[in-house]
């Protein structure tokens, strides 16, 4: 089972599925089970970080007219700019994101706190300098998004955990960032999302981090570093 399947995907997972938007495994098969999403807003469809596959465009028509594809990670160029160009739309990335540009073959636009007219507020976080993550919360619909920094994919949760702190953050959990938000569903950059109880996931994934440190080093540690060493290489 590779970490992160480069090849052109023959299959494609659906999940995440609500009114107003869905989610989709381009390679379910694959270990790092990279996330993309649909959602739509007042100005039209927002494509995130998306790996393309087949299909995708019959479910983004239902959806509404895509008016451009976000992408919210350093590292989730992924299939961005064939996407983009498909529809005919820009790739928005923030000004301060970098890395995203050089691997796109499309138009960019950048942004300060909102990708077009979506209603997402975009946080910054920056763990590394090779590692930039925007974090897009809409207040109006409880709808939350996380690329990297917690998952529900492989390497992230331990023991009754829905939702799991990336392990070089456990100990130093991002409540700064994450604590005040209430959501009403999480999606994620890896793993299908949270729909029910949300924002008691997320006070479980922030508030006892640090506690289970040691039992997520103990059975993480070697999917972590598989997972990291595929990321660096894209």
């Amino acid at each position: 089972m590779p970490v992160y399947d480069r090849s052109s995907a023959s299959d494609v997972k659906v999940i995440d599925r609500w009114d107003d938007g869905f989610g989709w495994l381009a390679h379910p098969e694959e270990e790092g089970k990279r996330a993309s999403h649909a959602v739509k807003a007042d100005d039209g469809v927002w494509v995130i970080d998306p790996v393309d596959a087949p299909n995708i465009d019959e479910l983004l028509d239902e959806l509404g007219d895509v008016t451009g594809v976000a992408v919210l990670c350093s590292h989730h160029a992924r299939d961005a700019g064939t996407v983009a160009n498909r529809y005919g739309v820009p790739v928005y990335v923030p000004r301060w994101m970098n890395r995203v540009g050089e691997r796109v073959d499309a138009p960019i636009e950048q942004y300060d706190s909102e990708f077009g007219d979506s209603g997402f507020e975009v946080y910054r976080f920056e763990p590394l300098s090779l590692w930039q993550e925007a974090i897009a919360y809409r207040e109006a619909d409880g709808t939350l998004i996380i690329p990297d920094l917690l998952a529900s994919g492989p390497g992230y949760t331990v023991g009754s955990e829905r939702v799991g702190v990336v392990l070089s953050h456990r100990l130093f959990p991002p409540r700064a960032t994450l604590g005040d938000l209430e959501p009403e569903r999480i999606l994620f950059g890896h793993g299908e999302g949270v729909f029910v109880d949300a924002t008691a996931a997320l006070d479980t994934a922030l508030s006892g981090a640090r506690k289970r440190f040691l039992p997520a080093l103990v059975t993480q540690l070697g999917t972590n570093l598989r997972l990291f060493i595929a990321a660096m290489n894209d």
